[in-house]
């Protein structure tokens, strides 16, 4: 591996006119197939092998005339305090905006609230159903616009008009978001290099590998479909993940050009050892991503996978494109100092990060427990964790679509804001389902039930029930499994769905899949870290504090999203369930990233530790070569992550909190204080590995003890002479 990177880079910069035009082209031909192939995105879910996709299911064959998967909007009217809508102007008024959406685009059918009794008791807020002829994928902008329009005869005649509803989701558009975590990461990558050549060399990769990765993922929403969070996402992840591999190998090719060597030289030796660890970092958070696929449920999938690309995307960049950039910059990587700024030396104390590890390992058992009782204090708030998939009511309070809910709630109870949808299934179901209607009624925690609506075969029938509770209440859960355990009639069987019930059975299906994805990807990732560190504490190790990691994750994202700490600091409008995907994804990508600092800091203890180090020395060289560079990849992290906090799309702001908390918990408390205070207890037993597997496993060289060999290094296989060697090491 060390070899092959070696030769690889020496050829990206020997050829680097070549390569930098070879990877300009495929931006060029891949923003050529994001402008001609792209389509557009959807918040819609398909929950394949749950009942509410399988009664959609139903539907779609026996009455496609309900259109279940049809987009849909809610049109909620105002009158102003003292007013009615029942008579006069405001009535007229209604009526108007009633028959504009009657001819907009796309429009199947418009309830008229005056004929379906849609008026709240008081006659001050009422509501319209209005049903498209597709699903919310593909109602285009000119049926949004005319949507929107047809609002403006209600609001010219001083009545309150909002909208909610999936037809009313355009595409969301980007924000400045990425461009706060890009000037952070320039002002730390400044700081830690202290040149604006160096700082300057990570950020252009990255931007060239992130429009690589967009643009490819945008021409797919052309063939497939996908969520509207996806691009974003991967956008998220690409953007940290490309500057800090980037950060690794260029600290490390000026590591080697103050050593003497040139730069064609010390670009191979950089690619070869922190290149490795590049790969294997990448190989690893492409696994916990793309192992998403497990779960089945196609939006994680779309998101590991669009995610995995931006990650290896940002690889192969790291590996080919930068030795090529080093070489247009050669040794002014050193040069153009800030005044001020050391650039990594730490001065006559020695660097920072030595002397926290010396620290650390002369008093690793107070810091061993001081950091897991914290870790653990802060995960706490987890056992509270409730799973749901929010809708309108957690958008921002400014927006329509949160307008309309909170008036529909006002005006008729928070359940009409998410009804359910019970299907009927089997003979004589009209029969059937009047009986059901009676016992769903006295269930409790109903507001309505409306009367069954069947198809002409007789074998189908569709109720609606309303809630008493809102769409994401537990109460209205409990209702659901109710409904649901009801036996059934003659035969015939109560099924439900509508997005409330689809959204309990997405984290029902969710929770059953966490234990079987952890089992995969761990034990991939397992085997992969045992391979490159030639050990079994030490991959033992980091998936533990992984762990410790996301369980205090999970205890800041509840604290702050379901119980409301913090929130109006971070702009949370409305708390309530933690959306049910994002504990499954977090997952998924906190291991990747948490591997990323595991591989990088512990690899170059490994190769300190093969080259003749004792064990704590290891670890004291390790983190006086990695934890500057470590400390600066996590804050670029944690400011692109969080960048994404100021998101209008609450589950971008809940990713981008949850992502950043759990790097800044991996990256400060796990690798920065248990890593050397285990690594220090353990000593030697940390790098045991039975001899027989030993002789099994394929020797992948990170650490580039056979490059050293290849190119006739007077250090191979002997301690690093070049650092001096203090008292007292064991």
């Amino acid at each position: 591996m060390a070899t092959f990177l070696y030769r690889l880079a020496r050829f990206s910069y020997r050829r680097r006119r070549l390569v930098a035009l070879l990877w300009v082209g495929l931006l060029v031909l891949f923003g050529v197939g994001a402008a001609t192939l792209s389509g557009p995105t959807t918040s819609d879910f398909s929950m394949p092998g749950t009942e509410s996709q399988r009664t959609i299911d139903i539907l779609e064959k026996r009455m496609p005339q309900v259109s279940a998967d049809a987009a849909n909007a809610r049109v909620v009217f105002a009158a102003p305090e003292g007013g009615t809508l029942t008579g006069g102007a405001n009535r007229a008024a209604v009526q108007q905006v009633i028959g504009k959406l009657k001819t907009a685009p796309q429009v199947a059918n418009v309830v008229d609230p005056y004929q379906a009794r849609a008026v709240s008791p008081d006659g001050r807020i009422a509501y319209a159903q209005v049903t498209y002829r597709v699903t919310a994928i593909d109602v285009t902008e000119e049926a949004r616009d005319a949507l929107k329009e047809a609002a403006e005869p209600g609001r010219a005649a001083g009545l309150t008009v909002e909208m909610g509803g999936p037809a009313t989701e355009g595409m969301p558009e980007q924000s400045a978001t990425e461009v706060i975590g890009l000037v952070v990461a320039a002002v730390v990558l400044v700081i830690t290099f202290g040149s604006l050549i160096a700082a300057g060399l990570p950020l252009l990769n990255a931007i060239l590998g992130v429009g690589i990765a967009m643009a490819g993922i945008t021409a797919a929403t052309g063939l497939v479909d996908m969520s509207s969070t996806t691009p974003t996402l991967a956008l998220m992840l690409g953007l940290a993940v490309a500057i800090d591999y980037a950060l690794f190998i260029v600290s490390r090719y000026r590591h080697e050009l103050r050593e003497g060597r040139d730069g064609e030289e010390a670009a191979g030796r950089a690619v070869g050892t922190a290149g490795s660890a590049v790969v294997f970092a990448g190989l690893t958070v492409i696994i916990a991503l793309v192992g998403l696929a497990v779960v089945n449920i196609p939006i994680l999938t779309e998101m590991g996978v669009a995610a995995g690309f931006a990650v290896a995307v940002a690889v192969l960049i790291a590996l080919s494109l930068l030795p090529a950039l080093l070489g247009f910059a050669g040794n002014r990587v050193l040069g153009g100092r800030i005044p001020g700024l050391r650039g990594g030396d730490g001065g006559a104390k020695g660097p920072m990060g030595e002397r926290w590890a010396r620290f650390v390992v002369r008093r690793p058992l107070p810091v061993l427990l001081l950091a897991v009782v914290g870790m653990g204090v802060v995960a706490a708030p987890a056992l509270d964790l409730r799973l749901g998939l929010p809708g309108d009511e957690i958008k921002p309070s400014h927006t329509t679509q949160r307008k309309a809910y909170d008036l529909l709630s006002e005006g008729f109870g928070p359940g009409f804001n998410g009804p359910l949808m019970v299907v009927v299934d089997g003979r004589n179901a009209q029969a059937a389902a009047q009986r059901f209607a009676g016992r769903i009624q006295g269930l409790g925690d109903v507001a309505a039930v409306t009367p069954p609506t069947v198809n002409p075969a007789g074998d189908t029938a569709v109720l609606t029930v309303v809630p008493k509770s809102g769409p994401s209440d537990k109460a209205t859960e409990d209702l659901v499994e109710r409904i649901r355990d009801l036996p059934s009639i003659g035969g015939a069987n109560a099924l439900v769905t509508g997005s409330t019930a689809m959204g309990i059975d997405v984290s029902a299906k969710l929770s059953a899949a966490l234990l079987p994805y952890l089992a995969v990807v761990v034990g991939l990732a397992f085997v992969l870290l045992m391979l490159v560190f030639r050990s079994i504490v030490v991959p033992l190790k980091a998936t533990l504090g992984f762990l410790l990691s996301v369980a205090a994750t999970f205890g800041a994202v509840v604290a702050v999203f379901q119980w409301g700490w913090l929130a109006d600091v971070l702009g949370v409008d409305q708390t309530g369930p933690i959306i049910s995907i994002m504990p499954i994804f977090l997952i998924g990508v906190v291991f990747g990233l948490a591997m990323d600092y595991q591989v990088f800091l512990v690899t170059r203890m490994r190769e300190e530790y093969v080259h003749g180090a004792a064990p704590k020395e290891a670890v004291v060289t390790g983190f006086r070569h990695g934890a500057r560079v470590v400390t600066a990849a996590a804050v670029i992290m944690i400011a692109v992550f969080a960048g994404f906090v100021t998101a209008g799309e609450s589950m971008i702001k809940m990713m981008g909190f949850a992502l950043a908390a759990g790097v800044a918990f991996d990256a400060f408390v796990v690798r920065m204080m248990i890593v050397p205070a285990v690594m220090a207890l353990l000593g030697r037993a940390a790098w045991w590995l039975p001899s027989w597997l030993d002789r099994i496993l394929p020797d992948v060289d990170v650490e580039g003890e056979k490059l050293r060999l290849l190119l006739g290094d007077e250090t191979a296989g002997t301690p690093d002479r070049r650092e001096p060697q203090p008292a007292g090491r064991n």
